[in-house]
């Protein structure tokens, strides 16, 4: 409970699905919904840092266009950067993975600097290696950790995000007034039930 009373300060909490609710609640008491501050300040990264955090939630879940034409949001839209900065603020065990991991990350970036200063070939190139085990070098093996340790936080923010749970059409944030219940009641399926 603590965690998601902290989280409500985020400005991208409202795009996490735990905001749902809260923010729905704020609308009908007439509340607007708006982020207050649409600048993100970092609560642990440093603002290079997190710019690295933006940069591979993009390249993890990159906005699309679907098949008719349709654009798709990505990770950016849905405030993923925000969510693992947040997660990593949250948990001290998480911290010297992430600076380490971008530390690793950067240094596999020379002579750019930083891998956000890579151009897009090169960011995409230095990430197959780390995501495909058969580009998989000895040497590069804190940087696979790390990297699998961005995705899965990458994916846990955007299906955790108001945009995550509607690009599935997940409809189990819909409140029923009556249960729908079974269509067909006289299945023999439903014997003995």
């Amino acid at each position: 409970m603590t965690l998601a009373a902290a989280a409500s300060a985020c400005p991208g909490f409202c795009r996490w699905s735990y905001g749902l609710s809260e923010a729905g609640a704020q609308q009908a008491n007439g509340a607007s919904s708006a982020i207050v501050n649409p600048v993100y300040r970092p609560l642990f990264f440093t603002p290079k840092q997190y710019r690295t955090i933006e940069v591979l939630a993009e390249l993890i879940l990159p906005s699309i266009q679907d098949g008719e034409g349709k654009q798709q949001p990505g990770a950016r839209e849905a405030g993923v950067a925000e969510f693992i900065d947040f997660m990593v603020a949250s948990d001290p065990s998480l911290q010297p993975q992430f600076r380490d991991g971008l530390t690793w990350l950067d240094h596999a970036s020379m002579p750019a600097g930083t891998f956000a200063g890579l151009e897009p070939q090169q960011q995409t190139a230095l990430l197959e290696r780390l995501a495909y085990k058969a580009r998989y070098k000895e040497s590069e093996q804190a940087g696979q950790h790390f990297f699998k340790l961005v995705r899965r936080y990458t994916v846990m923010g955007f299906y955790t995000s108001k945009i995550g749970l509607e690009s599935l059409d997940y409809p189990g944030l819909t409140f029923y007034a009556t249960s729908p219940g079974c269509t067909h009641a006289g299945n023999p399926e439903h014997t003995g039930l």
